[in-house]
């Protein structure tokens, strides 16, 4: 395996691609196969260079003084290369012009403007005051150190430029450069012991990513609440009357939230799970590569998990197992199931401390003790070829979702002495066993999401897959137990018209997004418009994503309201999906907007001017 030069956090010098001018760059990263660096500009576009497009930052210096020492008078003159550059003796000013019209023939036109701005910038300032103008964005300091030393260069002779030039070595070079045989050994500096000993230690530092979720003050926040909520929906659903005029709801005496069968039911659920992911039945699909540049396998048989399980319950249903248990131990089994997540948040922060720095979540990583215990430090924490994360997102929780719901259908006969579930309660059954069954099909895509991709595994996806789906997720049905809802058969067949848009919209646009990402180049996708970005990748416009940003958000608030419909406008208590699902929608689509301008640059604002609404057209 080649040695990889340079490290991830490493600051180095990049070519803008179409030409030869470079600007400084971060290393985010090293792909083994394209044997491609990932870097990320200052205007937060990233890239991916071959080892010769990059360059070190003391090579840079280095070679300009080199330069500089070597050359005589008539070689400088000698050397001129237009009618407009006759003699290197040339004003700053002019040295900016040329450089601006070369970043205008190489840079895309939609950012000729900033660049040109960059160029006159980086050229004429120092290292130390481009830096302070970063941080401190005072832009008539900036012009006032360029219009002096631009009249100094003006004034001074060749020789004088040359040495102003390598005491004041900008952080770019952007004049046009030699072949790298001309570069001499790089000479530490003695005057910047402090500088080279950070570069020094640069590789060793882990990126970090802006906190979320209201920083380290909301970790603290989710980390009460979220348990709260549940026990709150619980109780609440279980009043004759749920309104939320007679909340909160009593607490029952402590005794009542504990039970040990309840917590032998639900290890033996996970466990049972686990054995269906582990058997060698599926295919092994390629996750996405990591900052390594490697890639994990993952065994996507979901679909064959609940095909398995459907059949084992029917099977014990059959036996005389009485699964309206599930209801009447709801709580029970919230609590349980509460405090496996726990207990797993807890091995997965501890194991994290004695990971390998690539194995880490960027955004995981704060420092803060209860910040990454929430988030989640390790990204892929794996026992073997176990994958944790993978498991918990798809398996116990999501399928066990429909498992409850069956129950509640059960529970719902029971009680009222009916031969069938009413028509609200088949209706809930069917439209999200419909959503779970479509998402273990087509499981594969669930390897392109946040979470798998870019949140490490903590409390936050513990307790949401584990806890927060299955007895959140399933509150519809519960609430019917109690509290049913008669429906005629016209507001049956609109309710179910709205649910089969819903999932046309979502499965419609998940499959134009798949299909394009998989092969852009496929002749049948060449009617598709889109947005070129400097990553080589293309924004697409077309279809439902011409329409809104996110059409399977909007696809997915269409299917949380044909789920919330069944249960009528008496209580707003099942009405907690559909509020719940927009607020998480938006802020995940705020998440998606930061990433995407980071990763995209101005290709992304040009976007957004294309397609304007986010989720719901002509709304947000």
């Amino acid at each position: 395996m080649p040695t990889v030069k340079y490290q991830k956090g490493d600051t180095v010098m990049g070519r803008w691609p179409g030409s030869s001018l470079y600007y400084q760059v971060k290393v985010l990263g090293f792909d083994s196969k394209s044997q491609l660096y990932t870097v990320i500009y200052k205007d937060g576009t990233e890239l991916e260079l071959k080892e010769q497009d990059i360059k070190s930052v003391s090579g840079f210096q280095t070679r300009s003084r080199s330069r500089s020492r070597s050359r005589s008078p008539g070689r400088r003159r000698s050397r001129s290369r237009s009618p407009a550059r006759t003699t290197r003796r040339s004003s700053a000013r002019t040295a900016a012009a040329v450089a601006a019209t070369a970043i205008t023939e190489s840079t895309p036109s939609s950012r000729r403007d900033t660049r040109l701005k960059d160029t006159v910038e980086v050229r004429l300032s120092p290292m130390e005051q481009t830096k302070a103008a970063e941080n401190s964005s005072n832009n008539k300091h900036e012009k006032k150190e360029e219009n002096n030393t631009a009249s100094k260069v003006i004034e001074k002779s060749e020789a004088k430029v040359e040495a102003e030039s390598e005491k004041n070595q900008g952080p770019y070079n952007l004049r046009r450069r030699k072949a790298d045989g001309d570069a001499k050994p790089a000479e530490a500096k003695p005057d910047q012991p402090e500088k080279k000993a950070k570069e020094a230690a640069a590789p060793s530092t882990i990126p970090s990513a802006p906190l979320d979720f209201g920083g380290k003050i909301g970790a603290y926040f989710w980390l009460l609440f979220l348990p709260a909520w549940v026990l709150f929906v619980i109780l609440q659903g279980n009043l004759a009357d749920p309104s939320l005029i007679n909340a909160p709801p009593p607490l029952p005496p402590l005794d009542t939230f504990w039970d040990a069968q309840a917590l032998g039911f639900v290890i033996l659920w996970i466990l049972f799970q686990a054995l269906l992911y582990i058997l060698p039945v599926g295919k092994l699909s390629d996750g996405m590569p990591l900052r390594s540049g490697m890639r994990l396998k993952y065994r996507t048989n979901g679909f064959f998990a609940i095909v398995v399980s459907a059949i084992v319950v029917a099977v014990a249903v059959h036996q005389g197992a009485d699964l309206t248990y599930i209801h009447s131990h709801f709580l029970q089994l919230a609590t349980a199931t509460f405090i496996i997540s726990v207990l797993l948040s807890i091995y997965l922060y501890v194991r994290s401390r004695y990971g390998a720095s690539e194995e880490l979540a960027l955004g995981g990583n704060s420092g803060n003790v209860v910040y990454d215990f929430f988030k989640g430090r390790e990204l892929n924490p794996r026992i073997k070829n176990f994958d944790l994360k993978f498991f918990c997102e798809m398996r116990p929780g999501l399928i066990g979702w429909c498992l409850i719901n069956f129950a509640m259908a059960l529970a719902e006969m029971k009680k009222h002495n009916l031969d069938a579930p009413s028509y609200a309660m088949i209706l809930v059954n069917l439209f999200q066993l419909l959503y779970v069954v479509d998402g273990l099909w087509n499981e594969e895509a669930i390897l392109t999401t946040m979470d798998l991709m870019h949140d490490g595994f903590g409390f936050m996806l513990a307790f949401g897959d584990l806890v927060w789906v299955p007895f959140t997720y399933t509150l519809q049905a519960y609430y019917l137990v109690l509290h049913p809802n008669a429906l005629s058969l016209p507001a049956v067949t609109a309710i179910i018209t709205l649910k089969l848009i819903g999932f046309y919209i979502f499965r419609k646009s998940n499959s134009e997004k798949n299909a394009f990402r998989r092969n852009p180049s496929d002749p049948k996708l060449s009617h598709l418009k889109t947005i070129p970005t400097a990553t080589g990748k293309s924004l697409l416009v077309s279809g439902w994503w011409g329409v809104v940003r996110h059409p399977n958000y909007l696809g997915d608030l269409i299917m949380a309201l044909a789920w919330s419909l069944p249960c009528g406008f008496s209580h707003l208590l099942p009405w907690y999906y559909m509020i719940y699902f927009i607020i998480l929608l938006v802020h995940r689509d705020s998440r998606d907007m930061s990433d995407c301008r980071r990763k995209y640059g101005s290709a992304w604002d040009e976007y957004c001017r294309t397609v304007r609404y986010r989720i719901i057209p002509r709304v947000y």
